[in-house]
């Protein structure tokens, strides 16, 4: 049997819940007005009040064809907030890489929809060969066929080929982010950076190394693209 004094204490404890959850739904219009849609959707008390905030069927569809960045997750698809996942198609031209990158809040599942494309990703410090060096899992990917870079691991894509290739990449967070490992490396003051690379690179080199690191997510090889060319002339 719960005394009185267990049973106020419950009531109390309980009452202040409702009033703490109770709160975003209280709000005055011009704080819910400068709220984005994704917040107002973090804000709702329950899950089934999201469906008030996505009124409209064409809320749940998104259209990879008018997509700038080609990735949707929770910003530009909102009806994914609290779902735990998110979805991006990635196009790689003829002779293009995806920058050394990682993911800090996800695993992602690496899908080949067509073309070939290698991939190569390093598991955590630790991991080692029987050699006893460093571990690095090397993929050579067809269509159909998918690889899986667990979260916060270094990984990056190449299509070294002279036709292009499509992949899908799904992600276990609604809110994976990036980390390009390269240029974020350099972006650091000399400081660290040159005992980092064993005071080889300094100074003027330094700066050099800098402004030749590519800064977009895929980009191109100058050499592949020479091949191809030649090759495509043939």
């Amino acid at each position: 049997m719960f005394s009185n004094s267990m049973i106020s204490l419950t009531t109390a404890v309980f009452a202040l819940s409702a009033l703490t959850t109770a709160a975003p739904r209280n709000m005055d219009e011009r704080t819910q007005s400068r709220l984005s849609l994704t917040e107002q959707l973090q804000l709702a008390d329950l899950t089934a009040e999201r469906y008030a905030l996505l009124p409209n069927d064409s809320d749940f569809v998104y259209d990879y064809n008018k997509s700038d960045t080609g990735l949707a997750d929770r910003k530009s698809f909102p009806a994914l907030e609290g779902l735990g996942g998110s979805l991006a198609i990635a196009d790689f031209p003829p002779c293009s890489m995806a920058a050394l990158h990682i993911h800090p809040r996800a695993t992602e599942i690496f899908l080949v929809v067509s073309g070939n494309i290698i991939t190569e990703m390093i598991p955590e410090a630790g991991v080692l060969t029987a050699n006893g060096t460093q571990r690095v899992i090397r993929t050579e990917l067809k269509p159909q066929q998918m690889t899986v870079f667990p979260q916060g691991a270094f990984h990056a894509q190449i299509n070294p080929y002279c036709e292009s290739a499509q992949a899908v990449a799904a992600f276990t967070s609604d809110n994976p982010g990036a980390g390009f490992v390269v240029p974020q490396t350099f972006a650091l003051t000399d400081e660290f950076v040159e005992p980092s690379f064993g005071g080889i690179i300094k100074g003027e080199d330094l700066e050099k190394v800098r402004h030749a690191i590519p800064q977009a997510v895929v980009f191109q090889m100058d050499e592949c693209v020479k091949k191809c060319g030649a090759h495509k002339k043939a």
